[in-house]
């Protein structure tokens, strides 16, 4: 059991370090492309600015969910990678159809994964929703200012 806790803390940091990084590159990149965002046309921009975010954030959660899958596969609880794969896409996702489960020896590892998955959605909405939240309030506002 002690094992399952300690693997899991270290994937479960991992994956919050790595999306907390991903938020502060994110923003990084969003100052450089401001002067660009609130110029117009705003619409196309706004196209650009929610495929892009969504892609960094499916970009965060893929990580998220290979990295449980390897850690799977290198602990030996599945025996090959596309078992891990799916396992984790399933746990991570906490969509749990059950056709895959865990031996009794590893279970915890599910729900910590799990936990991981619904905290990074989490916060990778809120990213993504504040992302557009900035971005649409300065075009209205430059907008405003011109007029």
């Amino acid at each position: 059991m002690l094992l399952q806790i300690v693997a899991g803390t270290v994937l479960l940091s991992l994956n919050i370090l790595v999306a907390a990084v991903a938020a502060m590159l994110l923003e990084a990149q969003l100052a450089r492309a401001q002067g660009w965002l609130m110029r117009e046309p705003h619409a196309p921009k706004m196209v650009l600015l929610i495929a892009g975010v969504s892609l960094w954030v499916l970009g965060v959660v893929t990580a998220g969910v290979w990295s449980w899958a390897a850690a799977y596969y290198a602990l030996g609880v599945f025996t090959s990678m596309e078992e891990s794969v799916y396992f984790s896409l399933v746990s991570y996702t906490t969509l749990g159809f059950g056709d895959v489960l865990l031996h009794k020896d590893w279970r915890l590892l599910s729900g910590m994964e799990a936990a991981n998955g619904f905290l990074n959605f989490g916060l990778l909405t809120a990213l993504l929703v504040d992302t557009l939240r900035q971005a649409r309030q300065g075009q209205v506002e430059t907008k405003r200012k011109r007029s």
